[in-house]
């Protein structure tokens, strides 16, 4: 106990073999439990009336999906403070279940339409896909022990372009095709490589639950906009 609290302010590569271990076991514990969470808050949501009013409201609203993509931007960014914080372990479980409801509600209008208008295959074969790649990424990140931290600037130019791109197609009213959506997977992609490499070398061993949220993140938008593809080629 003494000696994980001993080194529990310096970078899990810095850390010893067996608190680094422990690190990044716990890391990808609470990361499955947060996707477990999310699948909750999912079957729980598409048996509501919420994704009908989601529905209609987007449709009835031109600016109706910015708003509920501004709320989310709100809760995600409310999430990331507090789990960043490290204020205590409390803090953190807080900042990660509020972003994995936030990603759930956001979820719920996409996943309606993916299992009541799409082929039945389409949910499983995207989240297969997701897992896959995810899996596949973070091995290259491990085994080549490579510092991904010069994509940092890649990625937040490249954020900032998709947010612009989907304002501005809210309010221009020009669709984002499937090259946007391809980029966006490569994006979250250089995220999760991003993420991996982050949270083993610059986040403590005390911060496993912020590290999980980092990576939950990514793998939403990862499985997002693989949803996104596979529907546009998939109707029933």
């Amino acid at each position: 106990m003494d000696s994980y609290v001993h080194s529990a302010g310096i970078p899990a590569i810095e850390a010893r073999v067996d608190e680094r271990t422990a690190f990044i076991r716990r890391t990808y514990l609470h990361l499955a439990g947060a996707v477990a969470a999310f699948l909750a808050i999912e079957v729980i949501l598409l048996r509501s009336a919420l994704p009908e009013i989601m529905l209609r409201f987007i449709d009835g609203n031109r600016y109706g999906w910015l708003m509920i993509l501004g709320a989310f931007i709100l809760a995600g960014w409310m999430a990331r403070s507090l789990a960043a914080s490290g204020a205590s372990t409390t803090t953190q479980y807080l900042g990660l279940g509020l972003y994995v409801f936030a990603e759930g509600i956001i979820f719920v209008p996409i996943l309606y339409l993916a299992v009541y208008f799409s082929s039945p295959e389409v949910l499983p074969n995207a989240a297969i896909l997701t897992g896959l790649l995810f899996a596949g990424l973070t091995a290259v990140a491990f085994v080549s022990r490579t510092d991904f931290s010069f994509l940092r600037g890649a990625l937040t130019i490249g954020g900032f372009v998709a947010l612009g791109a989907i304002v501005g197609g809210t309010i221009f009213g020009f669709g984002l095709g499937l090259l946007f959506s391809v980029a966006m997977v490569g994006l979250a992609g250089a995220a999760i490589l991003y993420d991996t490499s982050k949270i083993l070398r610059h986040y403590p061993t005390d911060r496993h639950v912020a590290a999980s949220l980092e990576l939950f993140a990514s793998v939403a938008l990862m499985f997002w906009y693989i949803l996104r593809i596979m529907m546009r080629f998939s109707r029933r």
